[in-house]
């Protein structure tokens, strides 16, 4: 069995969870039998909803905090009538808007807001309670309900205090209780006294041997990795690394970033290490040997490629842009949107979308506001974009942070000449200068917008693309199989 841990810290699809997706398509044609365990937090929606969106297969999938209750991963499928027949007062009145529905019990003072999975459903993904003006707890179902989280008031805000997680016939399968910054977890025969500690009895329980494979998708904000190295044995344990791996290097010593430092202190317990270019694993391999003495066998396999080319069936609208990601900071989506904006000084109708959801969404808008740029710049959302990108002319890309560029290659797939900021590994990988777009100096605003009018006003387009579609044959899926094939079998 192979199993493929991720935190899911963000509760967001960007480059990691589409790659992880992939992997998992790419597992099923080689006929390997894998496992993807999300060690994610709290979510307000249904895991299973997050997961089938960029196609896993519920089978496929387990969460760490339902790992030791007997539910499945499942669809929303509770309807308010099963809802309304667990209410112990029956006299109530109810008032729906859009996808939420309200039940005032006026004898109690209490009330229920139900949240749905749409606004034209009777599916009940989460309830909250609030009595006397104080949320007191929320609900959470699939088929059934799976966990809910209990509140206090104190000093005037809701206070979590306790989570239970419950088996299909509503039994406490465990309790997770907070206090302050600490947790504990009550099982019926034992107690867990951190976070760390019920990971390391989920992989106890998973009784891994060695025939099994454990990867860990790497990135901010993943599951403790101590915890994880030491329990992962007997297992083969490989970390896939899905960010550039250090902050800056002297002669005597290199600063890691802190999500790598334990694993390359102990890579002795490491089996593999898989970088998504060549660039990166010739890097690493030449610090590790230098700074740590120590030659680790490190892989190059890309977190995705390409199942064909896509060529457009209709005309590519004239000076289009698409960008796309995680509305993260380190993404400089406002620097995108900037540059557009003093593009279309000379240029008058260039045009970008932006596809991706995150935490800087709300500022993104504000800027485009502000900018008055709304009629030109979109914000998209997060959607699949295998038939989305042969709409548009090029790819922008201003991001700081990139070790291979999901979107970048699937752009070039596309026939897509691109322009990005000279960032390591990702755009130096698929941008021949002068061939199939341009590299800007980092953090140049001014440069990235010269770009735009540069491509759109002085390129050849039509040779633009066929380089681009010419560089994207090396990244298609056939490659990819057999490096996982050779690491595996």
């Amino acid at each position: 069995m192979i199993y493929n841990f991720h935190h899911f810290y963000y509760w967001l699809k960007g480059g990691v969870e589409t790659g992880q997706a992939y992997r998992a398509k790419l597992f099923r044609r080689l006929g390997f039998e894998a496992k993807f365990v999300f060690a994610t937090t709290f979510p307000d929606r249904n895991i299973q909803n997050e997961i089938s969106y960029l196609g896993f297969l519920d089978s496929e999938v387990m969460w760490m905090y339902g790992f030791f209750t007997d539910c499945k991963i499942s669809p929303v499928t509770y309807t308010l009538e099963q809802l309304e027949d667990t209410f112990e007062e029956k006299k109530y009145t109810f008032s729906r808007d859009g996808d939420t529905i309200t039940y005032h019990f006026s004898d109690s003072g209490v009330y229920y807001k139900a949240f749905l999975t749409d606004e034209n459903s009777d599916l009940v993904q989460r309830v909250m309670i609030v009595s006397n003006g104080c949320l007191v707890r929320k609900d959470y179902y699939t088929y059934c309900r799976n966990y809910s989280e209990y509140y206090i008031p104190v000093n005037g805000h809701a206070h979590l205090y306790l989570r239970r997680f419950f088996n299909e016939d509503g039994s406490t399968a465990y309790e997770e209780i907070a206090e302050e910054d600490r947790v504990l977890y009550k099982f019926p025969d034992q107690l867990l006294y951190s976070r760390e500690e019920l990971l390391g009895y989920m992989m106890k329980r998973l009784n891994l041997t060695e025939n099994d494979v454990v990867l860990l998708d790497v990135e901010p904000g993943m599951i403790e990795k101590a915890a994880f190295i030491q329990n992962a044995m007997p297992a083969r344990l490989g970390l896939v690394m899905h960010a550039d791996h250090f902050w800056n290097y002297y002669d005597d010593h290199i600063l890691w970033y802190g999500i790598y430092e334990y694993a390359f202190a102990h890579s002795d317990k490491i089996s593999f290490f898989i970088t998504n270019t060549d660039a990166q694993s010739n890097l690493l391999k030449e610090q590790l040997k230098k700074y740590q003495g120590v030659e680790p066998d490190i892989r190059t396999i890309p977190v995705t490629g390409l199942d064909r080319l896509r060529k457009p069936e209709r005309s590519r609208r004239k000076h289009s842009l698409i960008s796309a990601g995680r509305l993260a900071p380190e993404k400089r989506m406002n620097q995108a949107i900037e540059a557009v904006v003093m593009a279309r000084r000379e240029v008058p109708d260039v045009t970008l979308d932006i596809y991706g959801e995150g935490t800087e969404k709300e500022k993104l808008q504000e800027l485009i506001d502000q900018l008055e740029c709304g009629h030109y710049v979109r914000l998209c959302g997060f959607q699949k974009l295998d038939e989305r990108y042969q709409e548009y002319e090029a790819y922008l890309s201003a991001s700081y942070v990139e070790t291979l560029g999901v979107t970048l290659l699937e752009a070039i797939g596309s026939g897509l000449p691109i322009v990005s900021y000279d960032m390591r590994y990702g755009a130096q990988i698929f941008i021949d200068e002068g061939e199939n777009g341009y590299k800007v100096p980092w953090e140049n605003v001014d440069e990235l917008a010269k770009g735009i009018v540069r491509l759109f006003t002085e390129a050849d387009m039509e040779a633009f693309r066929n380089h681009s579609y010419e560089k994207a044959k090396a990244w298609l899926a056939k490659e990819v199989e057999e490096k996982w094939k050779n690491l595996l079998c």
